[in-house]
């Protein structure tokens, strides 16, 4: 009996490029062999900018995975986002077919076919058609309609979509770095396998992933993703108002966020004074700890405000008594979820991966959420992943394996 082929998520990140190299345990344990961490160059806001560049990060990254892993990576799951990323929600109905053997998984193909069957722009492509919940002879709360009887089939359909030039420059880049895709995953997606209890998801939750460039954001409720939507703001625009508003290099500003910063100026009983680097031959300046705290405060409050924002759009703010979880590597900021939860009045926790075996140390951090939901992914949603993103792949895998099904039957 051959062992099981580990399974391999790449999350390509505004600020940082992870791979991590996962195999499933005998009692679906997820064990973590190989982790490749790369500075993420060539892309902004989540999107490639410069293909080269971003090619280079991709493989940076692999190979360090494949180092620590000692496993060649040929094909992996890819994580994708940014603010070109739209979602809509779908239904489709179809007739069981020989309603006597009750509901097929055939039938629930054909009906999320249905779902998928909508009027998109042309430079658009559907990367995701998720159930939400299904319908039988208008019985509605179906989670599973597979063996029922009925002759009426409808499922409701969450409809990712994104830029088709954007998908595409992604796809090329991890394709130039010698790397297949199983499957594109949607980060707020992967991030929800990664962080999110299941009572959370039956209660109704809101994940927000504040990354570096975009904060990804999704409502899930009854156990599936209802709402999806991607914010233009992330951790990066903190760094850039630290490094304005105390006019200091970006890097110092980075690190001052990361040791000194707080998102509430009223938690900070004592002032303290920081000597820090500012521009000029070797200048150094000193800076009280409340000002850099008043700076962050107002941008942070502002990524919760947008969050609010976007929860009341989607019209399920009534339902989501499980609350805000926060992950991504900006979530870690001190005072983030204190701030949240005054700002939203809503439980607020952060959410990191967990139950893992292996290399835990490195990856059990909500910045970690993305990379580790993609294996979780792979683990636990292969066959669905398989069957739902036949006609969202982006046109060079389509034409790829187009390519390779004729060269079967031509002769060479």
């Amino acid at each position: 009996m051959t062992e099981p082929k580990p399974i391999v998520g790449i999350d390509v990140g505004t600020t940082k490029i992870c791979t991590l190299v996962g195999e499933a345990e005998d009692d679906d344990q997820l064990r973590i062999i190989g982790v490749g961490v790369t500075p993420s160059r060539g892309l902004k806001k989540g999107v490639v900018v410069n293909v080269q560049e971003a090619t280079e990060s991709i493989k940076a990254s692999i190979h360090k995975a494949e180092q620590i892993s000692g496993y060649e990576i040929s094909s992996a799951y890819l994580s994708v986002g940014g603010a070109h990323i739209s979602a809509m929600n779908s239904r489709g109905v179809v007739g069981v077919s020989r309603s006597q053997r009750g509901i097929s998984q055939a039938d629930i193909d054909r009906a999320l076919d249905g779902a998928r069957a909508i009027a998109i722009p042309h430079n658009r492509e559907i990367i995701h058609a998720i159930p939400r919940g299904y319908i039988v002879d208008g019985q509605e709360g179906v989670r599973d309609p597979i063996g029922m009887q009925g002759i009426r089939l409808e499922v409701e359909a969450h409809i990712v979509t994104g830029a088709s030039t954007s998908v595409s420059n992604l796809v090329k880049c991890v394709r130039d770095a010698g790397v297949r895709i199983d499957d594109l995953i949607l980060q707020s997606l992967a991030s929800g396998e990664a962080v999110l209890r299941e009572s959370e998801r039956d209660m109704g939750v809101v994940l927000a992933d504040i990354g570096g460039g975009t904060t990804d954001i999704g409502i899930f409720i009854e156990g599936s993703i209802w709402h999806t939507h991607v914010l233009p703001t992330g951790g990066e625009h903190m760094t850039t108002d630290v490094a304005v508003g105390l006019r200091t290099p970006r890097r110092t500003a980075e690190d001052l966020k990361i040791k000194y910063g707080h998102a509430l100026v009223a938690s900070l009983a004592i002032d303290e004074t920081i000597d820090i680097a500012s521009f000029g031959d070797g200048a150094r300046q000193t800076v009280s700890r409340l000002r850099l705290a008043e700076v962050i405060e107002a941008r942070a409050e502002e990524i919760i405000v947008l969050i609010l924002r976007e929860v009341k759009r989607s019209g399920y703010d009534g339902l989501l008594a499980a609350g805000l979880v926060l992950c991504g590597g900006a979530s870690e900021l001190a005072g983030l979820r204190d701030l949240a939860a005054r700002v939203l009045d809503l439980p607020v926790r952060i959410g990191a991966p967990h139950d893992l075996q292996g290399l835990t140390d490195a990856v059990e951090s909500p910045a970690f959420a993305t990379a580790v939901g993609l294996l979780l992914w792979g683990m636990r949603h292969e066959p669905a992943a398989a069957t739902e993103s036949k006609p969202s792949r982006p046109p060079s895998i389509f034409w790829a394996k187009i390519r390779d099904w004729l060269r079967a039957f031509l002769p060479g």
